[in-house]
Parts: structure tokens; sequence; C-alpha cells
């Protein structure tokens, strides 16, 4: 069945689920959690449990959204028995066994956030409400992401956040019922500063622009930071309209600023366009300040530098994942080369990151679910807080209680100068280990003091 936004793989169910209101989240705890079947939304009733995966199938994003749906199909295959098993094969916790969740079979469905929240919402909405939906997973715009995790808090659903990079998701705006396995803006800003300035110098004169949203503002925040604590300055920041497509007028006042490093913070599709805009501008040939003039884009992926093309030669970066970090880096990576084998088997390519962190959430979600004995979110978020598993792909992961946030390492990466494929367009420059991509849950750039969880919502 399908509708203008939506579509729908199995089988039929609405409405929320009757019953007893847990009072709080604490009074359940441990084996009482596996008793606890009704009384929260969509309890799943029958053989079979509904996940909903929504994502950008229109908008500057569709490229990850595409490659979110296959993994999330892909991790929906795994869990019911089909296929190789991937990643199951090598996740560190062994209760998930292709029976399904809980041992009901999995079914979907999807839906298109268009890169807008109100859509994102409204088709999240309809998961929850129309389908029975009982977790949501998606996303590629963290202005989309904390509408929908806001939504699912409400709701009484759990959110498994896919590809959003902005601080807030895990900071100001975190949710009890939320969780972000995908790095974010400090991380990024932690993890490249260093080899900016080791690679490029301290004196240096920086020119951000910043798409105008949650996640290019504290993109732009961290890096700034960062980078000024390595003795660079900014010159200028200036804001992008998450539409624009065409970035001339922005770059033109960049060769006269006085700045000889451009920091694109940009995503997707608008990224692709103002590095192709900045190239065709001469910056990669100039020279400012006595200095080769550079580009930095704090945030990319694989799919950008398909994009991108030759342009992305050079390029710095970071990255959440990597799908040679297995091959190159050893077994510390593990999960990562059973991954790519069933990914590429299936579509004929190696993942992004974002079918990645996709991939992982719906394992993790999964796997909280069979620990916890039940699909009761509260039974859910106390399986993942404080949550320490291995065999994803990333090494040893921490699911921090505080905030909901995953602590792992942060892979720098650069274009590569003589790609030997359309796949093999990045190279590692650096893993930068866990400790020193991590901060305080207080920090000023999550909300510090006033950010909090609050308590979980079973809905109903």
């Amino acid at each position: 069945m399908t509708s203008s936004n939506f579509t729908r793989r199995g089988l039929l169910k609405t409405g929320a689920a009757s019953g007893t209101v847990l009072a709080t989240p604490t009074i359940f705890t441990g084996a009482a959690w596996a008793e606890a079947h009704t009384g929260f939304t969509n309890a799943p009733q029958g053989d079979t449990v509904t996940l909903g995966f929504n994502v950008p199938q229109s908008g500057p994003y569709a490229d990850e959204g595409a490659d979110e749906l296959r993994a999330f199909e892909l991790a929906v295959e795994h869990l019911n028995g089909e296929g190789d098993g991937g990643m199951l094969n090598t996740f560190s916790s062994k209760t998930l066994e292709g029976n399904g969740i809980n041992g009901k079979r999995v079914e979907y469905v999807t839906g298109d956030t268009q890169t807008k929240s109100d859509a994102a919402r409204a088709s999240a909405r309809s998961m929850i409400e129309k389908d029975g939906a009982v977790m949501v997973s998606g996303g590629s715009s963290s202005g989309v992401a904390v509408a929908v995790q806001a939504l699912c808090q409400e709701a009484g659903i759990i959110f498994m956040a896919g590809l959003t990079h902005s601080n807030d998701t895990t900071g100001k705006d975190r949710k009890a019922n939320g969780f972000r396995h995908f790095f974010n803006s400090y991380m990024s800003g932690a993890a490249l500063a260093p080899i900016l300035a080791a690679q490029y110098g301290t004196d240096r004169k920086a020119y951000h622009l910043t798409a105008d949203y949650n996640w290019g503002y504290t993109t732009e925040q961290a890096v700034r930071e960062s980078t000024e604590a390595q003795g660079w300055e900014t010159v200028n920041a200036v804001k992008t309209p998450l539409t624009q497509t065409d970035f001339s007028s922005y770059i033109t006042p960049v060769l006269n600023s006085g700045a000889d490093v451009l920091v694109l913070n940009h995503y997707g599709g608008n990224m692709v366009n103002s590095l192709t805009n900045a190239v065709q501008f001469g910056l990669r040939e100039a020279t400012a300040n006595g200095k080769q003039f550079e580009i930095v884009v704090p945030l990319y992926s694989e799919l950008m530098a398909q994009g991108a093309g030759e342009n992305i030669a050079g390029i710095l970066g970071s990255q959440n994942w990597d799908w040679k970090l297995e091959n190159q880096l050893g077994e510390r990576y593990i999960g990562t080369n059973a991954f790519v084998q069933s990914f590429g088997n299936k579509y004929g390519r190696p993942p992004s990151q974002a079918a990645h962190t996709c991939y992982v959430q719906t394992l993790l979600y999964a796997d909280a679910v069979n620990r916890a004995g039940s699909f009761n979110p509260c039974a859910v978020v106390e399986a993942l807080e404080g949550f320490e598993f291995d065999g994803l792909g990333n090494g040893p992961t921490l699911y921090r209680a505080e905030d909901h946030q995953c602590f792992k390492d942060v892979v720098v990466v650069r274009g590569k100068e003589n790609p030997e494929n359309e796949f093999d367009l990045v190279e590692i420059v650096e893993v930068t280990p866990t400790d020193q991509v991590t901060y305080a849950p207080d920090h000023p750039q999550f909300g510090g003091d006033d950010a909090t969880l609050g308590e979980c919502n079973p809905g109903a």
C-alpha cells in the first residue's frame, strides 16, 4: 500500500495498544520489563513488529537517504535470518540470532523527510499513528533529526537517529527516548584541528560558508573554536540557505577577504555545488598571505566525493566510519568487512557512512529489546544507557548514559589524488582515538547545565 509519502512493507498495523500506563520508568527494571508487553505506544500484539525508516528521498540530501534505505533493508533481512547475517556475526552482543526482534518478524514502513522538518514530522507521525511503528530511525539533516526526536519523545517511541551531526541532537535538544550512534560537530573539530595545523600551519585565516540551520551553526562553532585554539583566525562567517544550488555569489567575496582557507560547512548536494563553484573560481590554484589557498570540508562522505569528482582531491574532512577501515587498520575495526561484503553483494557498491550508522542503529535497537525482554521504550532506554559494545565497525564504543551519544574513534580523511575506481575516492589520514574527542555532558557547545534528557516516555 502506498501514499504520497509512504511505502508500506509487510503487514498493515494501525493504532496504539491499550493497557495500563506505566507510572514511572524507574519502577520497572530487569525482569519486570519482560512482563510489560502492554501499556506503551504501539506495543506489538501479533507475531511481527513494525519499524519506521524516515529518510530524505528528495531534496539536497537524497543521495544519503537512498543509501540509508539500502542499509535499513539489509538490516531487516539479517534480523529476519535472511542473507549472510552481516554484522550479526561480529557484534559483541550475541542476542541477535536471525529470528527477528524478541521473536517477532520485522516489518517496516518508509517515508520521505524531503530534508524538511515539517515534512519529516508528518511522515514520522503517520508511521506511528497509522502504521504502528514502535521505533523510528533515519534522517540526514540535523534539523529533521531534532524535530523527529522531539515528536518521538512526545509519542512514547524510541528514536534511533540516523545521520545527524549537529551537537544539538545530543546536546541542548537531547531527549530520553532518543539515541545517536553518529559522531558530532565537536568531535569533527577536535579531530581535524590538530591535523589542519600540522598540514597547513598555525598562522591561517579562515572564511566559513555555513548552511543556515542547526548543523551548520554547531559545525562552524566547533571548527572555529578548535582551529582558533591552534592559532588560526576567523575572518568571516556567512550563512547560506539550505535550498541554495549556486554558490557563486558567496564565493566571490572570499577572494578579497584576506582569508587563505575556505571552510565549507555544507553537506550533501550543497557541498558538491559549493566546492565545485570554489574550484571554478580558482581557489585551489590561488595564493593568499604568501600561502597556498586551502579548502576544508569538516564533514563529508564517499557519496559526496563521487558527486564532487576530481574536485575532492586533497580536501581534508572527517567521517564517522569508512568502508576501508578494517582492511587498512586491522581487527580493531572488525565488523567493517562483514558489512561491506553483505552490502556489496546486495547492491554492487560499498556502503557510505550514512548506510553504516543506520544499519548499526537498527541492530543496536534490536539487541536492546532482546536484552531487555521487552519493546517497552523505557526498557530499551535502560538497556542502551551505558552500553559498551564492539564488532560493529568503529572499534570499542560506549552509549553514554548522560546524553545518549556514542563515543568511538573518529576518522580523518582526504580526497584521493589518483583514485583507482569510482568508489576509491577517499583515503584515511588518521583515526583519532576516542579520548581525544570526548567531552563532558555539560560542555558549553552542548547546552551546558541547562541540557537534560528528561524522563523516558512509554506513551500510550
